[in-house]
C-alpha cells in the first residue's frame, strides 16, 4: 500500500477512536461517516442538476416574507431526524386505510409548521424532474437554506436520503426530547442518535431563533414537580415573574407565543447561550445544559469565542445530525407527494 495512503488512514483511524476535543475532530468524524451513510454532496448532479438551485430560489423568494418560518423549518428537520432517522416520516398524513396515527399528531409535533412550504418545494421539483428528489432531502436542504437567508450559518448538506414508509405517533413521543428534559435524559436521547454532548449544546443553540408556546414551560412558573404554586428554582426569578405577568398569565394558556431568545429571536447569535448562563433559558432542557460541567464548559467556550466559530461548529453538528439513520440506495422510496407514501 502507498505509504501516503497508509499515513492518511492511520490519522483517520486515530481521529475516529480518539475523544473529540474540537472542531477538527468533528471534521474528521464527518469524513469518516459520510461514505458510511452513502450520502454525497450534489447527489442529484446528474439526475436533477437544477434541484438544489430550485430549492434555494424557492426559499429566497418565500422566507423574507415569513422569516419566522426559518426556525420552524429547522425544527421540522430536527423532529424528522430524531424519529426513524432523517427520512421524511414526520411529513406523512394519517390515512384511513391504515388507521395509523402518524408522527404529525404526536404532542411534540402538534406545533410544527412548514408542511405546506415543503409541499410547495416538492411541487416545483416534480415539475422539473418527477420522482427524483426525496422529501427527506428537501427537509434537510430547506432547513439549511432558510437559516442562511435569514443571516444565519451555512453548512454542507450531503444528499441521497430516501423517504421512509412508516410513521408512528408513539415513536415521536418516545424519541423527541421534550422541553422538560433533565440532563441525563438529554444525554441518553442524543447518544441514541450517535450525537455527543458537544452536539447537544450546539444543536440547542438553534433556540437562538424562533418562538415557543406557554405549555412547553408553564410548569416552571406554576406547578414545578407537580406542586401547585412552586416555581422552578433554576429559572431566574425576575424572568419568571415577567413571564407570568406579561406572557403566560395562566397555566391554561396554550396560545400565547414567547420568544426563546427574547429581543434577539430573529438573529442567529450567541445571545441564547448568554441567557442560559444567566438562568434565563426558557425550557428546563435549556437549564439542564448548565447542570453538567462538560456542557457548561462548552457553553462558556462558545460565549467567549466568536460568532464565526459558533457558526462553523453549529454547521458541523447539523451535518452530523442530518446523517442520523438515513435510508439510502434501495431502502425506502422517493415519494411523489411528501404527505403520503407511494401507492
Amino acid at each position: 500500500m502507498d505509504s501516503r495512503l497508509t499515513a492518511i488512514l492511520s490519522v483517520l483511524a486515530m481521529c475516529i477512536f480518539t475523544k473529540r476535543t474540537g472542531p477538527l475532530m468533528h471534521h474528521y468524524e464527518g469524513i469518516a461517516s459520510s461514505s458510511h451513510g452513502q450520502l454525497q454532496l450534489n447527489f442529484y448532479a446528474k439526475s436533477c442538476p437544477q434541484a438544489e438551485k430550485i430549492i434555494q430560489d424557492y426559499v429566497q423568494k418565500q422566507i423574507p416574507n415569513a422569516p419566522s418560518l426559518a426556525a420552524a423549518l429547522l425544527r421540522l428537520h430536527f423532529h424528522d431526524c430524531f424519529v426513524r432517522g432523517c427520512d421524511g416520516s414526520v411529513l406523512l398524513n394519517f390515512t384511513s386505510s391504515t388507521k395509523n396515527q402518524t408522527e404529525k399528531v404526536a404532542v411534540p409535533n402538534q406545533t410544527l409548521r412548514g408542511f405546506s412550504f415543503i409541499d410547495g418545494v416538492k411541487k416545483a421539483l416534480e415539475a422539473e424532474c418527477p420522482g427524483v428528489v426525496s422529501c427527506a432531502d428537501i427537509v434537510a436542504l430547506v432547513a439549511r437554506d432558510s437559516v442562511v437567508v435569514t443571516g444565519g450559518p451555512y453548512w454542507k448538506v450531503p444528499t441521497g436520503r430516501r423517504d421512509g414508509r412508516i410513521s408512528n405517533a408513539s415513536e415521536a413521543l418516545a424519541n423527541i426530547p421534550p422541553p422538560t428534559s433533565n440532563f441525563s435524559s438529554l444525554q441518553t436521547s442524543f447518544a441514541s442518535k450517535g450525537l455527543d454532548l458537544k452536539d447537544l449544546v450546539l444543536l440547542s443553540g438553534a433556540h437562538t431563533i424562533g418562538v415557543s408556546h406557554c405549555p412547553s414551560f408553564s410548569s416552571r412558573l406554576y406547578n414545578f414537580t407537580g406542586v401547585w404554586g412552586k416555581k422552578d428554582p433554576s429559572l431566574d426569578s425576575e424572568y419568571a415573574s415577567n413571564l407570568k405577568m406579561k406572557k403566560c398569565k395562566s397555566i391554561n394558556d396554550n396560545t400565547t407565543i414567547v420568544e426563546m431568545d427574547p429581543g434577539s429571536s430573529s438573529k442567529f447569535d450567541l445571545s441564547y447561550f448568554q441567557l442560559v448562563l444567566k438562568r434565563k433559558g426558557l425550557f428546563q432542557s435549556d437549564a439542564a445544559l448548565t447542570t453538567s460541567a462538560t456542557t457548561k464548559s462548552f457553553i462558556n467556550e462558545l460565549v467567549q469565542g466568536s460568532l464565526k466559530q459558533f457558526y462553523v461548529e453549529f454547521g458541523l453538528a447539523m451535518e452530523k445530525m442530518g446523517k442520523v439513520e438515513v435510508k439510502t440506495g434501495s431502502a425506502g422510496e422517493i415519494r411523489k407527494h411528501c404527505a403520503a407514501v407511494n401507492t
